[in-house]
């Protein structure tokens, strides 16, 4: 039972990454996904959350417009699009499973598998 995150990067600020999720040895079909940063020093922040439906879709308000979670229940992976990137979204980007997004108001203990992270850097 494994997720990995991949798609990080060193990236000039207003520039994109996908950021994929993807599950082996389970499927990510009926779980919520949530995608997760932390930075140096930071607490593990929410970035995003979709439901096991893909219906429902929820961001952090810094991210909003910027960012798209995706799910591809076929492929079992789940991406993070991001555009117009910034200094302040560098961090390492985790995906993780729940069972729910509660409405947005989702916490990392609310998750219980884990990727192992992904670095993304916005410099210049």
């Amino acid at each position: 039972v494994q997720l990995q995150a991949s798609g990080g990067g060193l990236v000039q600020p207003g520039g994109s990454l996908r950021l994929s999720c993807a599950a082996s040895g389970f499927t990510l079909d009926g779980y919520a996904i949530g995608w997760f940063r932390q930075a140096p020093g930071k607490e593990r922040e929410g970035v995003s959350c979709i439901s096991s439906s893909g219906e429902d879709t929820y961001y952090k308000d810094s991210v909003k417009g910027r960012f798209t979670i995706s799910r591809d229940n076929a492929k079992n992976t789940a991406y993070l699009q991001m555009k117009s990137l910034k200094p302040e979204d560098t961090a390492v980007y985790y995906c993780a499973t729940g069972l729910h997004c509660y409405g947005g108001n989702y916490y990392s203990y609310d998750f219980g598998s884990w990727g192992q992270g992904t670095q993304v850097t916005v410099s210049s």
